[in-house]
């Protein structure tokens, strides 16, 4: 079986290493370049031991000319940095960004919470995004967006934990959009393979919970209210945008979220909440268990557990799964949704290979696993 030739950009960070480590067993795709600034000139198995089979490759410099002639280039470099390489970027087949360059549709967004040049939204890879309603009153869903897609945008980590958690409540109206509050539980690698003292030495780490980017800064809340508002539409589905989504100009969805860095390496953990609405109040706990259930019927790497099961990131590690769970506080008059996911394989390079699968005409779950690595 003849392969899809890989280049992978920012090889020796920790979204681009997990890229490495699933392509590694990927029988449809070949690495065949890696780059890296500050890693230039060392072999890969100075950064990634744990990938013996690519530990000879030597990492060139990140430069349009090591990447382009490749069937596939994915981008795990940071944002602002992507966007303006892709420009000079040719890809055979399709390139992956696993930045936030190409995630945001609205450039005031974009200047909001990152700044710099603002880059049109590539096809936004979350197969599972809730975008609609089809004529069967079934769920559309971002899948159907993916076949042959040269250009695909992976979503945040902490994005994918608090859609996934959350949208069949927004999608069937079971909740107030305008205060939905999020707060997670994320391992230090979510914040990147760099020494920063305050935060990420083990002194500080271990036997220690902090919040950061709090107070509305964090930059993965428009995309997460992006999300939210796709699925929102699944109410009325009145239109569609020229990607392929739901018109949102009449859903307001407002977020209050929090993450917290807590001592693991990987995982998230995502609590998420709102007021019931009318139509939530109205309806037995059974029957929001079964909007959630029937939302990811047929949603190979999601699982809604068992009554009184509760997600945990020691489940999921090293897999594309999401366990997902869902509660109602009748006294509170809150519905929590809740959601465990690795935030490197299925926040990140697990997705992206799922969604490249999807464009490539591959078994969406080839080189992909749901078995996590517990305890």
């Amino acid at each position: 079986m003849s392969k899809y030739t890989v280049a992978v950009a920012g090889a020796s960070g920790y979204a681009g290493g997990e890229m490495l480590r699933i392509l590694a067993e990927h029988p449809a795709f070949e690495v065949r370049t890696v780059t890296g600034d500050s890693s230039a000139g060392d072999k890969l198995g100075h950064h990634m031991p744990h990938i013996p089979k690519f530990k000879d490759m030597v990492i060139e410099p990140t430069t349009p000319e090591a990447l382009n002639g490749h069937d596939i280039i994915v981008l795990a470099l940071p944002h602002g940095v992507s966007g303006a390489l892709a420009e000079n970027l040719h890809a055979s087949c399709a390139m992956v960004d696993l930045g936030a360059d190409h995630r945001l549709e609205s450039d005031a967004a974009w200047a909001q919470y990152y700044g710099g040049d603002f880059h049109e939204p590539w096809v936004y890879g979350m197969p599972e995004l809730i975008v609609g309603k089809d004529s069967d009153g079934g769920y559309r869903r971002q899948r159907e967006q993916l076949p042959g897609a040269s250009l695909i945008a992976g979503p945040g980590c902490n994005v994918t934990a608090v859609t996934l958690a959350f949208q069949p409540a927004l999608a069937q109206g079971l909740v107030e959009p305008d205060d939905i509050v999020a707060d997670l539980a994320v391992g230090y690698s979510g914040a990147g393979k760099n020494l920063k003292r305050t935060n990420l030495l083990a002194a500080e780490a271990f036997g220690s919970a902090t919040p950061y980017s709090v107070g509305g800064v964090h930059r993965h809340i428009p995309e997460i209210v992006q999300n939210l508002e796709h699925a929102a539409t699944a109410l009325t589905d009145n239109g569609h945008s020229d990607l392929g989504f739901p018109d949102t100009s009449d859903t307001t969805i407002n977020v209050g979220f929090t993450p917290i860095l807590v001592p693991m390496a990987r995982g998230i953990l995502a609590v998420v909440s709102a007021k019931l609405s009318d139509k939530g109040e109205m309806m037995s706990e059974e029957s929001i268990r079964e909007v959630f259930a029937k939302a990811y019927q047929g949603q190979q790497f999601i699982e809604l557990l068992d009554v009184g099961d509760m997600p945990a990131t020691a489940n999921v590690l090293g897999s594309n799964e999401a366990q997902v769970q869902v509660a109602v506080d009748k006294n509170a008059k809150r519905l929590y949704g809740f959601a465990a996911i690795d935030n490197l394989n299925r926040g990140t390079a697990g997705q992206a290979v799922q969604s490249l699968n999807i464009a490539l005409g591959l078994p969406e779950d080839q080189g992909l696993t749901t078995i996590g690595v517990a305890p």
